[in-house]
């Protein structure tokens, strides 16, 4: 699951992994996050950017560790914020923009195996189709 409310960050994201053959939910924000979790299988890993709109990624991250269903899924913080280590304060992995994609992909493999590119399998990013629009 890619959570940013960047259109254009939302669509590279999307494009880069499923091209290596993982399922993508694109989301725009924090409260659409949440709302989508609580009605759809699980994500493997999320995606998150920590400056949006509605419900940002902290406020997203803080809702996350308290619901007991989605306090497991594994959270990969991408933002531009510097100055901050948002890994001390959320319990989470960081990877800064401009990201670095061999690094994004490496830590997504880590959390959900090897894409493939004869289409989707079942430790991909998400459980459902892409949704690149919010």
């Amino acid at each position: 699951m890619v959570i940013d409310d960047d259109h254009h960050v939302r669509s590279a994201l999307t494009e880069l992994f499923t091209d290596e053959g993982y399922r993508v939910v694109a989301i725009a924000d924090g409260g659409e996050a949440l709302r989508y979790l609580s009605s759809q299988e699980l994500p493997q890993v999320i995606l998150l950017d920590l400056m949006m709109p509605v419900l940002d990624g902290w406020q997203f991250r803080a809702e996350q560790v308290m619901n007991p269903a989605l306090a497991a899924i594994p959270v990969i913080v991408i933002t531009a914020q510097s100055g901050v280590d948002p890994t001390r304060d959320l319990g989470v992995e960081l990877v800064s923009k401009p990201f670095d994609t061999h690094r994004l992909l490496s830590l997504v493999r880590r959390h959900c195996g090897p894409g493939r590119s004869d289409g989707p399998r079942a430790d991909s990013i998400a459980a459902s189709p892409e949704r690149a629009e919010s």
